[in-house]
């Protein structure tokens, strides 16, 4: 790979038809005005968030509704662990099937060799 023989504090310009552009443009910095605006946005949503969650306590109580939650995280819980717990166990049925399929063919295979002829 060949370096560029452009010094680095060049701009690179590419010629499109008469004139020239610039390859890579420098991105100009937001306006004061704009940056200021966005921060008053996020203060003012952040404010009315802080305000919601104080009259949270107010209509609901709060202690109750958390009790609940965990509860039903837990419930969930253990349905997930006897899930897994149930698939697991059919995983194994059909596992202990498939080898009782296995041993099955195999003691018949046998069987039926030992009366065949021996090969050659």
């Amino acid at each position: 790979m060949t370096r560029s023989p452009l010094p680095r504090n060049k701009k690179r310009t590419a010629r499109a038809g008469k004139g020239e552009r610039r390859v890579f443009n420098q991105r100009r910095p937001n306006p004061p005005w704009r940056r200021a605006g966005s921060g008053l946005l996020l203060a003012a949503v952040g404010g009315g968030l802080v305000a919601a969650l104080m009259q949270l306590p107010q209509r609901f109580d709060t202690l109750l509704l958390l009790s609940k939650a965990l509860a039903n995280v837990i419930r969930g819980i253990q349905l997930f662990g006897l899930g897994i717990l149930e698939v697991a166990a059919v995983v194994l049925l059909v596992a202990v099937a498939v080898g009782a399929l296995v041993l099955v063919v195999a003691g018949i295979v046998r069987v039926v060799r030992a009366f065949l002829p021996p090969r050659k």
